[in-house]
């Protein structure tokens, strides 16, 4: 019972239907198809991966996203792969591919099963792990692929509070959000841009707007990483290159103080602000 014949066919209908992905369970469960009599273990780590896709990321932080993910798709680990930028354009929250990852049996648990059913089982489960890493590989290129700095909005906030009904629900003991992002709101509630910059907000004044409406979450006490924050994009020198234009250290620190507000009061603890890049691996 690999994923070959049967198994094959389901992993196919559950990564061809596009408009029902992330809505259930992406990859088939191989302790479902081998029947080998086993509980399935629940994912002790959800890792939520929210793109904001007008923020387009050079190879270099690209290439950090990719890593950072591909080091949480394990056994015994579940994802969420979602992309986001404007209501108003259309591009609202989108749960593009959700998965989870089985753990093994326990040690104390295979002597029960026969020998034959368990060389299936763990040839279903290499190839369970290899199907779930180009699922997510797959949703995530998706995501940063389709990222423009032409988008003219930016529901960051509302995308936030959206996203953390999902995390809410999980019960994952180790809850991680990987949010890929400017963070810079630029909404009916506010905007952090000025004169084609980042513009030096009052941290507190924007938690109230926020507040006010209606935008607080709860991530269910998620730890929450961010890359790309404070990215400026410059449109004449292409889409994925920084406008190079200076952002002072009391303006970044003010956005990050609102962030870390912001989760704190959605039931989250930011754990690492990339300005743009991470100081920390995601875990």
């Amino acid at each position: 019972m690999n994923y070959t014949k049967h198994v094959v066919a389901a992993l196919m209908g559950a990564y061809c239907m596009a408009s029902h992905a992330g809505l259930v369970n992406d990859i088939p469960s191989c302790y479902t198809a081998s029947k080998i009599g086993v509980p399935i273990p629940a994912p002790q780590t959800e890792l939520f991966v929210a793109i904001d896709q007008t923020t387009p990321l050079d190879a270099t932080l690209q290439q950090s996203v990719r890593e950072n993910v591909g080091r949480l798709i394990t056994p015994g680990a579940a994802y969420v792969m979602a992309s986001f930028s404007s209501f108003g354009q259309g591009h609202y929250l989108q749960v593009l591919s959700a998965g989870t990852l089985e753990a093994p049996v326990p040690d104390k648990m295979r002597d029960d099963i026969s020998v034959k059913a368990l060389t299936n089982f763990d040839a279903c489960m290499k190839g369970q792990l290899d199907y779930g890493r180009k699922a997510a590989a797959g949703s995530l290129g998706q995501a940063m692929t389709g990222a423009s700095p032409d988008f003219a909005k930016s529901d960051i906030l509302a995308a936030m509070k959206e996203l953390s009904s999902r995390v809410r629900q999980s019960t994952a003991t180790n809850k991680i959000v990987f949010l890929v992002s400017d963070t810079l709101e630029n909404s009916s509630i506010s905007s952090f841009y000025a004169n084609r910059n980042v513009r030096n907000i009052d941290p507190v004044v924007e938690l109230k707007k926020a507040e006010a409406a209606q935008q607080i979450g709860d991530f269910g006490g998620a730890r929450v990483f961010i890359l790309g924050a404070g990215l400026i994009q410059d449109g004449s020198a292409g889409k994925s290159k920084d406008s190079g234009v200076y952002r002072d250290p009391k303006t970044m620190q003010n956005l990050r103080q609102f962030w870390s507000k912001y989760f704190e009061k959605s039931n989250a603890t930011l754990v690492d602000f990339g300005a743009p890049a991470l100081l920390s691996p995601v875990r």
